[in-house]
């Protein structure tokens, strides 16, 4: 998404002390915390770095866009369905008090995070954050209706007339049409996609759908269209904590210092013995095809996001002036201070066998998972009552969660009191993911119940009849005789 390298030799515009970063100027010149963006004019670059960027960009966008409408049965794989309290993940129904499993999950990912940080640094950022991805595909935009770099700041520079005016307004357009696309598939996940498009063609939409909706529209629009690097520098935190993880054998995208400098303009004929120069052209081509404007050649920065556009940036100019590739790449501060890189050390071990851990508690504790869920609660407004033919009556209200997605009959039974019965056969059938609530009656004969207590405890166990694993048992209270 930038402009293809020049063939003929190249020279620089600015000297090093006249050159200040488009993202961070105002800070270097005045020292404040926050510098005023100024429009970096992205250049289009090619190379497998950029390859690989895009492949796994476009595989992201397609899941993220027709994911909604991928269906898992008769229901849509990937559904959290907030009003009814469940979430859907393909075969799985997961429910509110399933959200330990949750909080598991989010574990697992962030020592994921933390472990692919300190092996191979931000590759999250440059290759797979939503924000990049989003912005990539912005500037792609930006580039095709108002033209190269040098063509779209002249654009700019230039007063508003018909061409301006159509150049800019297509921009913004589908600028525009691919926010809304980004909301509808968003909230497309939480009210189902093929309802949804319908009931927003016929303006049929819920107050928190329409929220929601443009909630997503406007900031999609402002943070991929309009703030871009701001987001990454300024917002996301993890461009602050990441160096706690870093080590000097943690892979990052770096400057071969020893190999570059000094640097300076030349002919492709030229004696860099002669010259005494290095094998950096101080062309600025890595500066341009930066997304976040930083020159990686004054080091490690927290702003760059390791997407590797400079490094295919300078192994094209390498190529063109014939020097080996490599004077901007992944590499580590061991290996560019001349020591061997070491890839199992203590941290990393450390960070892989907590994750292990991590993994393994999360597996277990989801196949131990048992997909039903029973709630028992008494009848508030009468303790008990005396039936016709003698018997105690507790009234209570029973509700069954079948959280697995096929249809199951569950068998109600009363245990740990001699004397007390379920009145009814206690047999219920739920449909996949159903949840439903019945009223029930326990008996108890009195002339077996211990007259001197004023209740007892007593267990409802509710067991499936075709899968003898998923049972749950909860404890209530039968009372024997109202309070003196």
């Amino acid at each position: 998404m930038t402009d293809k390298i020049p063939t003929k030799d190249i020279t620089p515009k600015k000297s090093k002390s006249e050159r200040v970063s488009p993202t961070l100027g105002n800070v270097d010149e005045k020292g404040t915390l926050y510098a005023s963006r100024k429009h970096i004019y992205v250049k289009r670059v090619t190379g497998a770095f950029n390859l690989f960027r895009k492949v796994s960009s476009w595989i992201l966008l397609l899941a993220f866009f027709f994911g909604g409408f991928v269906n898992y049965g008769d229901r849509q794989a990937l559904l959290f369905d907030l009003p009814n309290r469940q979430f859907h993940v393909f075969g799985t129904t997961f429910f509110p008090h399933d959200f330990m499993l949750v909080a598991w999950l989010l574990i697992v990912l962030a020592f994921v995070l933390f472990f692919v940080t300190n092996f191979v640094g931000r590759v999250w950022c440059g290759y797979a954050c939503p924000q990049f991805v989003w912005t990539w595909l912005y500037i792609w935009v930006e580039e095709k209706t108002e033209g190269t770099p040098n063509q779209r700041r002249k654009l700019d520079q230039q007063p508003w007339n018909g061409e301006k005016i159509a150049r800019k307004g297509a921009k913004h357009f589908i600028w525009l049409l691919l926010a809304i696309a980004t909301a509808v598939a968003f909230v497309g996940y939480f009210s189902p996609i093929r309802d949804l498009l319908p009931r927003i063609a016929a303006f049929d939409l819920g107050p928190w759908e329409t929220f929601w909706l443009g909630f997503f529209v406007f900031f999609t629009y402002l943070f991929s269209g309009w703030l871009r690097e701001q987001v990454c520098i300024y917002m996301c935190p993890y461009a602050r904590f990441q160096a706690v993880m870093f080590d000097k054998d943690t892979l990052i995208v770096s400057y071969d210092e020893k190999r570059g400098e000094p640097r300076g303009p030349r002919k492709k004929s030229t004696s860099l013995d002669e010259a005494n120069l290095g094998h950096c052209i101080d062309c600025d081509i890595c500066v341009q095809v930066c997304p976040v404007g930083i020159d990686i050649r004054n080091g490690l920065q927290y702003e760059c996001v390791t997407c590797a556009a400079c490094v295919d940036a300078c192994d094209q100019v390498m190529d063109k002036m014939g020097y080996p590739r490599g004077l901007i790449r992944y590499t580590t501060e061991e290996e560019l201070a001349g020591r061997q890189t070491k890839i199992l050390r203590p941290r990393l071990i450390g960070y892989f066998a907590v994750l292990m851990i991590m993994v393994i508690a999360l597996s277990v504790a989801f196949n131990n998972r048992v997909p039903l869920e029973l709630e028992v609660l008494r009848d508030r407004n009468q303790l008990l009552r005396m039936t016709p033919d003698g018997q105690i009556e507790n009234s209570y209200l029973i509700r069954i969660a079948n959280m697995d997605q096929r249809e199951h009959t569950y068998q109600l039974s009363v245990a740990g009191v001699e004397g007390v019965e379920l009145q009814g056969s206690g047999v219920y059938t739920l449909g996949g993911g159903e949840v439903r609530q019945f009223p029930i009656q326990i008996l108890g004969d009195p002339t077996l119940l211990p007259q001197q207590l004023r209740a007892i405890n007593l267990e409802l166990t509710l067991q499936s009849e075709t899968d003898e694993r998923i049972n749950r048992t909860r404890e209530s209270r039968f009372f024997i005789r109202e309070a003196r």
